[in-house]
């Protein structure tokens, strides 16, 4: 019975763990725990990479990582959220040039399978937001509240329509973008303390300094990107699709009746509309299209999204799960006061994704990898 590997690769945030957060939350446990109960053993271990650094560069930290811990033995199952998929489909190709010592080539032969959760394959509008002078402040200030809430619970109430105003870009029509920013950034930082206040300014310092992935994330460059990268013949390669609700009634009533449930609702919808932007060409095969039909009770349409990226542009490879939910939702991230340890939402965005339908989704991965 072989000892399988399984590396966990993070998104746009790029962090494992960072100041006693956990971008995979409950994820590793829950795959080894499915692995077990199937009769075989594994280990899930998550990568640290550099938050917003190039599609290749983050590929090749992710190789140097596995080959630190991977030995000569087992196979390996690689999965990747959100950017991370992308990383791991450029790791994959046949013959690639990361610019490292790895022998990429001997460790991809031992790669099973790749699993891309809510992974941008053909783009998303938010990076060209994101990639605009304006939009790097939008996205540091957005990271910044991220870490905060998964960390507290919820992120301080003016702090939160602090948020709001970068986002609508009210701050900016006022002349006050700068203090605003400053100040967001004073109030969140008191509360992490003097040591996890260090390691998180470090990481918020790579966002400003090099942020080449954002540009990558956009339509026209993975356009070129998938006409590039090729897949592993010896890989099976599947993905997870989230969704979110759009704005309806349901919806709406679905959201706790307190001011910052309200408020957190609020800036996830102005995320989902930022990413709906934009209409794009989606390549779906019929098979892909029942699929997703038959989960979201009719063809989700182009502005369709989970608050970051377009749903119909997350299809790629065989549809092992598909989930109405957030962006975050399918990393551990959503609501449940009284799992210990809590899971904690990162916006409220209507999903109702639960602990059922999370232990589902990573039941359904696993099978995958096992097939």
């Amino acid at each position: 019975m072989s000892h399988h590997q399984i590396y966990l690769v993070p998104g746009f945030f790029g962090f494992s763990n960072l100041g006693g957060i956990t971008y995979f939350h409950h994820v590793r446990e829950a795959l080894e725990d499915e692995f077990k109960r199937r009769g075989h053993t594994a280990v899930a271990r998550g990568i640290k990479t550099m938050p917003t650094a190039s599609i290749r560069s983050r590929a090749a930290r992710v190789a140097e990582q596995i080959a630190e811990t991977a030995g000569d033995e087992g196979p390996i199952h690689l999965i990747g959220h959100s950017t991370g998929g992308m990383d791991l489909r450029m790791l994959t190709k046949p013959g690639v040039d990361l610019n490292t010592e790895v022998d990429v080539e001997s460790l991809m032969e031992r790669v099973e399978s790749v699993v891309t959760v809510s992974t941008p394959h053909m783009g998303t509008p938010i990076a060209a937001i994101f990639n605009s002078l304006f939009g790097q402040r939008i996205l540091w200030a957005l990271s910044l509240g991220t870490i905060y809430s998964l960390r507290f619970g919820r992120l301080p109430l003016r702090a939160l329509f602090t948020l709001m105003g970068v986002l609508t870009r009210i701050d900016r029509r006022l002349g006050l973008e700068n203090t605003i920013l400053e100040q967001f950034h004073r109030e969140l930082f008191a509360d992490f303390g003097a040591d996890r206040g260090v390691e998180i300014s470090e990481f918020l310092s790579c966002i400003r300094t090099d942020r080449s992935v954002v540009g990558q994330l956009t339509a026209g460059s993975v356009d070129l990107f998938n006409a590039t990268t090729t897949a592993r013949d010896s890989v099976r390669y599947g993905c997870v699709i989230t969704r979110a609700p759009g704005i309806s009634l349901k919806a709406a009533t679905s959201v706790r009746f307190d001011i910052y449930a309200q408020a957190s609702h609020v800036v996830f919808r102005m995320l989902q509309m930022l990413t709906a932007r934009q209409s794009h060409y989606f390549d779906i095969h019929p098979g892909q299209e029942r699929k997703l039909e038959k989960a979201y009770g009719g063809m989700p349409t182009p502005r369709s999204n989970d608050g970051v990226v377009p749903t119909l542009s997350q299809v790629r490879g065989e549809i092992i799960h598909v989930a109405w939910a957030d962006h975050l939702d399918v990393c551990g991230h959503f609501r449940d006061p009284k799992h210990d340890p809590p899971h904690v939402d990162w916006f409220v965005s209507g999903s109702e994704f639960r602990r059922p339908q999370f232990d589902q989704l990573w039941s359904d991965v696993a099978a995958f990898l096992l097939e």
